[in-house]
């Protein structure tokens, strides 16, 4: 018997693109970081602890010789709470600037995830950390005599502007991790960025500054971004400050996230 064989070439089959989604590759990448944070209990520990003991030592140690009237604790917190979110942010400068020099990121590229969710995942796990962080600190503010007078609208306000302050610092602290050649250097780049709140209207009034500093201190993001918060606590006017701080934010998220997609796709290719 003879079996005729079909020797006509046959098709290729058709290649079937297994990259998940955008979202997707963003969300296993924010869950990523979320498990690193909880694994590193002694940063976040830090995180916290550090604007907590400040705001007790400039309440209790400082606060009578600033501001006889002991209503100064009212007055620092809301430097104390985006000192707070500076400090926890710049963990997010060292986290990026390992994952792009131990070879992570190349290892990432090969599987069927959008590599640069990375960095959004950093930025994401950062934020969820530095608001429950921020939590803790004004808990601890008002056992310790905090009294703002702001209703609920005022409230969501004035954690709105945190929110944003704290996506902005941290896109920014991302963007540096990038540029850095490894964490050492991230480490001390964004270390030189916890310094801008001791320069502004934190801890004490700008018009007590000499007066070069004076204008150094009004015309630096930090400042417009307190008042802000301040006003929306206790009721004050802020004038165009409110304008400023969400001008400022925007701006530095903007300038980050562009800056960050740079460095990404001249160390980690486009993908």
């Amino acid at each position: 018997m003879t079996v005729a064989l079909d020797t006509r070439p046959t098709a290729a089959p058709a290649a079937v693109d297994r990259t998940v989604s955008r979202l997707t590759s963003t969300v296993v990448f924010v869950g990523r970081s979320l498990r690193h944070t909880v694994r590193n209990v002694e940063a976040l520990t830090m995180a916290i602890l550090l604007p907590i003991m400040l705001m007790l030592l400039f309440t209790y140690v400082f606060g009578g010789a600033i501001d006889g009237g002991g209503d100064y604790v009212n007055y620092v917190v809301p430097g104390i709470i985006l000192l707070c979110a500076g400090f926890g942010s710049s963990s997010t400068a060292v986290d990026v600037a390992d994952d792009m020099t131990n070879g992570i990121v190349d290892r990432f590229r090969t599987m069927p995830l959008h590599a640069n969710g990375v960095i959004t995942g950093h930025v994401v796990a950062s934020l969820v950390r530095n608001l429950l962080a921020t939590g803790v600190v004004i808990g601890v503010a008002l056992a310790v005599g905090f009294r703002p007078t702001a209703n609920a609208a005022q409230w969501l306000g004035a954690i709105a502007v945190i929110a944003l302050f704290i996506l902005a610092i941290t896109w920014l602290y991302a963007a540096i991790g990038l540029a850095a050649k490894n964490p050492t250097a991230a480490n001390g780049y964004g270390f030189a960025l916890l310094f801008l709140p001791y320069l502004s209207s934190a801890f004490v009034p700008t018009d007590t500054m000499p007066t070069w500093l004076q204008w150094i201190a009004e015309n630096q993001p930090i400042t417009p971004i307190i008042e802000t918060i301040r006003s929306l606590l206790f009721g004050t006017d802020a004038g165009t400050r409110p304008l400023w701080a969400i001008g400022w934010c925007l701006a530095i998220i903007v300038g980050a996230y562009l800056w960050a997609a740079i460095q990404f796709r001249r160390k980690a290719g486009r993908r």
